[in-house]
């Protein structure tokens, strides 16, 4: 994985695949005649994460149908892909605000920014699928992550798919809901419409080529642990998506973030994300002038970034880490 911020992953061209088969615009389903579970990829919920955009366009250009079950793929934040500009790309993370935020029926109900009814259009699609896999991207160079949430039974699908080899298990941002909370995937275990599994897998920087090779890896076992396409298939249709297994994987608990009071937070150091930070009480920055310090020994930060900093705003996460 290259350090560079460097945009160097061009945007690609969906010319050919905007318009969806289903009546919403960049929304495609299938429908094997087996039966299976329905499954639903997701790109681009950010309009400046282009790396999943490309693993669905290769899904689409390859031809997959699901040899059981149904396979919904989406396009999200067009309005917002459609302003990308790889030198002020963080612009084009969303139009009125961020989509990712926004898994609340009360939001989408109340509608009034792009988002929102954007939201609504995806809103069936999310509700009827049985297992979901969210590609994003990173502000920072680090290496891939994959978030659980705090349900036991999306562990148990991140640690099937063998990789990448961090996996967070996180509660999520105080400024919103995400889609992969939404509905059943945010339910306990314990209830009754608990057999929704989702993950989000941040797939490295933005602009790192390399970030789209982890997003078609993770289409290619997603696929596969879902039952939706076999080994021969995925062979056959997706040759080299599938990379090697991590050498292990580690699960990172996270126990709180740091949420930025303003704009003015500034790291102590140029923070990439899983740092171990040995000692608690060490200084890792200054909120509005507060030092912010680590919680306990052996802190791992995960996604730093001050490229959103603004109130209510997660600049960073405490951790700890477990292996797997």
């Amino acid at each position: 994985m290259s350090l560079s911020t460097l945009f160097e992953l061009p945007a690609p061209d969906l010319s050919a695949w905007r318009a969806g088969n289903t009546g919403v615009e960049g929304v495609w389903h299938f429908e094997a005649d087996a039966p299976g579970r329905h499954v639903m990829i997701s790109a681009l919920v950010h309009g400046n994460e282009v790396c999943g955009a490309w693993a669905l366009k290769g899904l689409l250009e390859a031809g997959v149908r699901p040899q059981r079950g149904k396979l919904t793929l989406a396009f999200c934040n067009l309005e917002a892909f459609d302003t990308f500009d790889a030198a002020d790309h963080d612009a084009s993370r969303f139009v009125d605000e961020d989509l990712n935020r926004q898994w609340l029926p009360d939001r989408i109900e109340a509608g009034g920014t792009r988002e929102r009814r954007r939201a609504a259009a995806l809103q069936p699609y999310v509700t009827q699928a049985d297992w979901l896999l969210d590609l994003h991207s990173m502000h920072e160079p680090s290496a891939p992550l994959t978030l659980t949430g705090i349900q036991p039974r999306n562990l148990v699908l991140a640690q099937a798919m063998r990789s990448p080899e961090h996996v967070v298990i996180d509660a999520g941002h105080k400024d919103g809901v995400r889609m992969r909370d939404f509905g059943r995937f945010g339910a306990p275990d314990a209830d009754a419409q608990s057999d929704a599994l989702a993950l989000l897998v941040e797939c490295g920087f933005h602009g790192d080529p390399a970030s789209r090779t982890v997003a078609q890896d993770q289409c290619a076992r997603f696929l596969r642990s879902a039952g939706t396409l076999g080994d021969d298939a995925i062979a056959q249709q997706l040759p080299g998506w599938l990379q090697p297994d991590a050498p292990r994987q580690w699960a990172l608990d996270v126990t709180g973030p740091v949420v930025a009071r303003g704009e003015d937070f500034r790291f102590a150091q140029p923070f990439t994300g899983l740092e171990v930070i040995e000692r608690a009480g060490t200084v890792i920055g200054w909120n509005e002038g507060e030092p912010v310090v680590t919680p306990y020994d052996d802190c791992v930060l995960v996604m730093p970034s001050t490229r959103q900093a603004k109130p209510g705003v997660t600049v960073v996460r405490y951790a700890r880490r477990r292996p797997l």
